[in-house]
């Protein structure tokens, strides 16, 4: 794993020690990038299962200000921090161990928004339909925002979840990827 461009390109990223984190592919993350970027002017992310951090610090070499990794796997949360570090992203990057659900809800308390949220959960797991409604119904994402969520080839997300829609999906041998973003008409367009 690496970072593919940007201000850390060719920066290799350790993976989370076991079998418990399965890492986006290079070939996947550059496509997701390609889909929703390819750079950004700033802004801030949210990578909800950080994984290793790839798609988060993939997105700060990319230009977003600040990402907020979340992770309930202390060796993710570990490799997290160490990628940050070996990348020199560690000024913006926040780094939380938590569920999913507790940090959606610190997170509303904070009274954040996010230009980019990750989703990409365990396979097994799949809990994308309730993250996306609660996204949605607590505003957490702005409104020319984008919602990248990553699941199994063989599940299917629905084509809308309030007022979000899926913009794009594309598959990636057992891999899919789900963009989401507001409606012309929630943007108020």
């Amino acid at each position: 794993m690496r970072v593919i461009s940007g201000k850390c390109k060719g920066r290799h990223l350790q993976a989370v020690p076991g079998m418990s984190t399965r890492p986006t592919t290079d070939k996947v993350k550059e496509a997701i990038f390609n889909m929703i970027g390819p750079y950004f002017s700033g802004g801030v992310g949210l990578d909800l299962f950080g994984g290793s951090g790839g798609l988060g610090i993939e997105a700060l070499s990319r230009g977003l200000d600040l990402v907020i990794f979340v992770d309930y796997d202390a060796k993710a949360v570990k490799t997290i921090k160490k990628n940050v570090v070996a990348c020199g992203l560690q000024d913006q990057a926040e780094i939380y161990r938590n569920d999913a659900e507790r940090a959606l809800k610190a997170i509303v308390k904070r009274g954040l928004c996010f230009h980019v949220i990750f989703l990409d959960p365990p396979y097994k797991e799949q809990k994308l339909p309730s993250l996306l409604s609660f996204i949605d119904a607590h505003h957490l994402l702005e409104k020319d925002g984008v919602i990248v969520a990553e699941h199994a080839a063989e599940i299917h997300l629905p084509e809308q979840v309030g007022g979000l829609y899926k913009w794009k999906q594309e598959t990636y041998g057992i891999t899919a990827v789900s963009i989401y973003r507001y409606t012309d008409e929630e943007k108020g367009e």
